[in-house]
């Protein structure tokens, strides 16, 4: 029966685009990639699911858009998994880029939204992480905070390039959160923090689950209602569930994976 069968968890793609300035490429470094990180992998793999990557396409693709056929990924599949990476695009939530090196990544926006509208339309279960956070947001009517330290230069750093995901800070999960009835009896954890930019408005229909209480910086969210929307702004992958000193990510990977089971069922 197809109940028996491994879950099959669509990860979106990470994009690489060649032709940075100044950085001299040979090779497979010439051809737009599309890859997953390892880790991401792993942690669903970890919960017995198969991890399955979905490609994307651009007007540079030898098909196009209307070619890729996301609503037949969304019914093949049990759920989705949004990995991080380069930032939402400002022009896709409305605004201009307030820096040069902040203009993120609209042709992985427009694939992504896609993918998880063809996933919620189809009552699959969608999980973000980092940028899945900020794209879910986006992708329902919020907005984002271009860069935290410029737009809110009170706030505590969160990403250090030079510790990359050894880089940590506190979160407080929403008393009476579906989040927090995972962690019974936890009002208070430790995560990896790697990221600029964060939530400024709210997406209509989303509650907060965690915050920073340095700064009150939105680090879990929840679509409210029918259906299985939630993201965090951490990276569940690169923590160690043997690791005390952080968040064990495992109940919100089961609670995501038995979501697609009963999705499935």
């Amino acid at each position: 029966m197809d109940n028996d069968k491994p879950l099959l968890i669509g990860i979106s793609a990470r994009i690489y685009f060649p032709g940075t300035p100044g950085i001299a490429v040979s090779g497979v470094w010439t051809k737009t990639l599309h890859y997953l990180e390892q880790s991401v992998a792993h942690w669903v793999l970890a919960g017995n699911a198969m991890a399955v990557m979905i490609p994307a396409v651009d007007s540079r693709s030898i098909v196009t858009r209307s070619d890729l056929h996301l609503g037949d990924y969304a019914l093949a599949l049990d759920g989705l998994l949004l990995q991080g990476g380069n930032d939402v695009a400002p022009e896709t939530y409305g605004e201009t880029p307030l820096h040069a090196d902040w203009q993120g990544d609209a042709v992985r926006d427009r694939y992504e939204i896609d993918l998880i509208r063809a996933f919620v339309d189809a009552g699959k279960p969608v999980f973000g992480i980092c940028r899945g956070l900020q794209l879910l947001n986006v992708a329902f009517g919020g907005t984002l905070l271009q860069d935290i330290a410029t737009q809110r230069p009170d706030s505590r750093a969160h990403r250090d390039g030079s510790k990359y995901e050894r880089h940590f800070h506190d979160v407080e999960f929403v008393p009476g959160s579906h989040l927090a009835t995972l962690y019974p009896g936890m009002a208070r954890a430790t995560v990896n923090s790697i990221h600029h930019q964060g939530i400024k408005d709210l997406a209509p229909g989303f509650d907060v689950e965690a915050r920073c209480p340095d700064d009150d910086t939105i680090e879990a969210v929840r679509r409210s209602g029918a259906g299985y929307v939630a993201a965090v702004q951490w990276h569940p992958e690169f923590h160690d569930p043997a690791d005390p000193a952080t968040l064990d990510d495992s109940p919100m990977q089961r609670d995501f994976l038995d979501a697609a089971r009963a999705a499935r069922r």
